[in-house]
């Protein structure tokens, strides 16, 4: 029996079957055994999503073989779902073209990085989620159905909306249509600063760079910020270490993140970012004193997509971390109890602990995504055991 296990190895899986993706045409096949044979099917990409959303007694499909941009226009591209976010930086630039913004980690896929509404730095800069124009999806019954917001069939428009953030559930997305724009070249800058001060002044600092945010290390005073904005200089190779950084978007963006971490994020309305932070402080400094991993502080403009954590909302993030190796339910729970209290909802792709009607209470879109999804998949055959647990 084949097995499974995400990147940090925290969560593991044995199902009945492993099978990697090379043609659309193998993904709809599947999709249609599998719902025949009363099998659940869940696609697993780069396996960096901290919550249990792959693992299943079923099958697990890997889109190995669906990698690579497909074609490109003037300011989007079809890209394979498959495709790694670290392969796309120089494919799109060949094109003259880039993601608007991605996060600090590039290895997970794309077709995984929007199905969870990962999201990269900055107040005017929405997640990978909102970047989605069109898809094409392998359903259970065996149709590959292409849904674009223009769609002629009103259901096909309804599953593009509703699968932007789809979280594996409604089909295996095989290609995403990307909106663009042209290449662009970053600076980044990087200095500490006493954590209290930062959050004093940190306003200004938002509105005055394209991306900042900081991490802050526990028990000390000390907040590492970081900006990286626009710039019209020549790229400065090499591009020496993290901070100081000049050079294209892909570049400059992301970071090797080697040390095995688990991760609790949660969004919260942008003006109660500063209190909830100073309340994570207090509560790691009375509570946690053993906890050394840093809090991440960020912001993420507000967006359409209707699972995502900053819809129709400016929003901040803030994580937490632990080793893998480290118990981190108790402090995850107490530090979920504070971003709870500050109106947060939980990142889809890190740790979390609340059920299907909290997460309803905290998503006003939520009755339409699930009748969106059970329409293409009345069986549940992409429903996992952790899907089934949330759904209404």
């Amino acid at each position: 029996m084949p097995k499974w296990s995400n990147w940090s190895g925290r969560l593991t899986s044995k199902p009945d079957r492993y099978a990697q993706i090379y043609s659309e045409q193998q993904a709809a096949a599947l999709a249609a055994y599998c719902s025949q044979n009363d099998k659940v099917l869940r696609t697993v990409g780069a396996g960096h999503s901290h919550q249990d959303l792959v693992g299943n007694d079923g099958v697990i499909a890997d889109l190995v073989g669906l990698a690579g941009v497909i074609s490109a226009d003037a300011d989007s591209a079809w890209i394979w779902g498959g495709s790694r976010i670290h392969t796309l930086g120089l494919a799109l630039h060949q094109s003259g073209l880039a993601l608007p913004n991605q996060g600090d980690i590039d290895q997970q896929t794309i077709a995984g990085a929007t199905a969870t509404g990962t999201h990269g730095t900055g107040a005017t800069l929405s997640n990978l989620s909102s970047r989605v124009i069109g898809s094409q999806i392998a359903l259970a019954d065996g149709r590959l159905v292409t849904c674009t917001a223009s769609s002629d069939d009103p259901l096909e428009r309804e599953l593009w909306q509703a699968s932007r953030l789809h979280l594996g559930a409604f089909g295996i997305i095989t290609r995403l249509h990307l909106a663009l724009v042209p290449s662009y070249r970053l600076q980044e800058r990087t200095w500490q600063a006493p954590l209290l001060a930062t959050l004093e002044d940190l306003q200004s600092l938002v509105d005055d760079n394209r991306h900042c945010e900081f991490f802050w290390y526990p028990h000390t005073d000390t907040a590492q910020v970081k900006v990286i904005n626009p710039t019209n200089a020549d790229p400065a190779y090499p591009l020496g270490d993290e901070g100081s950084r000049r050079g294209w978007n892909f570049e400059v963006l992301p970071n090797h993140r080697p040390h095995l971490h688990t991760e609790m994020e949660y969004s919260v309305p942008a003006e109660h970012g500063p209190d909830c932070m100073r309340a994570i402080k207090t509560l790691l400094e009375k509570k946690f004193p053993d906890v050394r991993w840093p809090v991440e502080y960020r912001t993420l403009a507000a967006d359409d997509v209707w699972l995502s954590t900053a819809y129709d909302r400016a929003t901040v993030t803030i994580s937490v971390h632990q080793a893998v190796a480290e118990p981190d339910e108790p402090y995850y729970r107490a530090c979920e109890e504070i971003f709870l209290e500050f109106g947060g909802k939980p990142h889809w792709g890190k740790a979390n602990y609340l059920s299907g009607g909290q997460l309803a209470a905290l998503h006003p879109r939520w009755e339409d995504w699930w009748r969106v999804r059970d329409l293409v998949d009345p069986k549940g055959v992409f429903l996992n055991p952790y899907m089934r647990s949330i759904r209404p």
